[in-house]
């Protein structure tokens, strides 16, 4: 079976439960979202990471994959979706990490100036970072139009800014 499949010709994609969907919509804006901001992890992975914050990265990356089945699953099948999905758990482990990083000395001390310092690794991060804020502010903006994201998944792209905020400072 080829990857190209024609089926997007029409301006329509697939969601979960064979659900149909315009492309323009907010729920795959949101979806889109969340692909960049994994995506955009995955140049910060290749960027050469420490291997403890790439450790970290690989996690959020995984709980990325479960955020986007949730957000790819509509209300009506909520009940039927049965895969990984974000939890208060997650919220709780992303702010743990945040706090254990910056433990290590990091504190705001000013804007960021994202590449200033020469480090890849730290920029791409940060872009992450500002990917992650866009991906929040999309599923909200899906979640108030009557979406139902789950909260779990929307503080959890809260967090997960804030998080790689303290990464690009730990990695500059």
């Amino acid at each position: 079976m080829s990857i190209i499949t024609k089926r997007g010709d029409e301006g329509e994609t697939d969601l979960l439960f064979s659900r149909r969907i315009r492309k323009t919509s907010l729920r795959v804006q949101a979806l889109g979202a969340v692909d960049e901001l994994n995506t955009a992890l995955g140049l910060a992975r290749a960027a050469g990471l420490r291997a403890d914050i790439e450790t970290i990265i690989d996690r959020v990356q995984e709980k990325l994959v479960a955020a986007m089945g949730q957000l790819a699953t509509l209300p009506e099948d909520r009940e039927r979706y049965t895969y990984a999905a974000i939890t208060a758990e997650d919220v709780t482990w992303v702010e743990e990490t945040a706090k254990e990083m910056e433990g290590r000395g990091v504190r705001f001390t000013g804007w960021a100036r994202p590449g200033a310092e020469g480090a890849i690794a730290s920029a791409t991060l940060d872009m992450a970072r500002a990917v992650a804020r866009r991906a929040e502010r999309q599923s909200w903006e899906l979640h108030e139009s009557g979406g139902e994201v789950s909260h779990d998944v929307l503080l959890f792209l809260n967090r997960i800014s804030d998080l790689l905020w303290i990464l690009a400072r730990v990695s500059a």
